[in-house]
């Protein structure tokens, strides 16, 4: 499902999805893109990501800031691993799994959150296909 979400992203150069779920229930919903007002271009005109994109997991994560649910004990679906910057949020939200399908350039949010407790999965992309 998390895929889906990526799918709507008006990203070129990766389009990613995050699915946050709690009691085996969906809370919120996210995809990489630009925040709300703005015009939906995230890369400049050299193809490099705009500063401003705000990546699927934030997105998710705010969207459950703005509501009466909480991430706490929550498990995160991501279709990329996080950076380290959106891995402060994970953990600081109180998310306590995180399932990823591919990894990021950088894996130093995947050792943070580690470190931190957070209990991490990856699905590989073959098996995600024979369901």
């Amino acid at each position: 499902m998390a895929r889906e979400w990526g799918e709507l992203s008006h990203c070129t150069r990766k389009k990613v999805g995050a699915i946050i779920v709690k009691n085996n229930m969906i809370i919120s919903d996210g995809f990489n893109g630009t925040p709300s007002g703005f015009d939906n271009n995230c890369e400049d005109e050299k193809g490099e990501t705009n500063w401003y994109v705000l990546h699927a997991e934030a997105n998710a994560i705010l969207k459950v800031a703005k509501s009466t649910n909480s991430c706490n004990e929550a498990t995160l679906y991501l279709t990329l691993s996080p950076c380290k910057e959106c891995a402060k949020l994970i953990h600081q939200s109180g998310i306590r799994r995180l399932v990823y399908l591919k990894g990021y350039k950088d894996s130093t949010g995947l050792d943070f959150l580690k470190k931190a407790g957070v209990i991490i999965d990856q699905i590989k992309e073959e098996d995600f296909e024979k369901k």
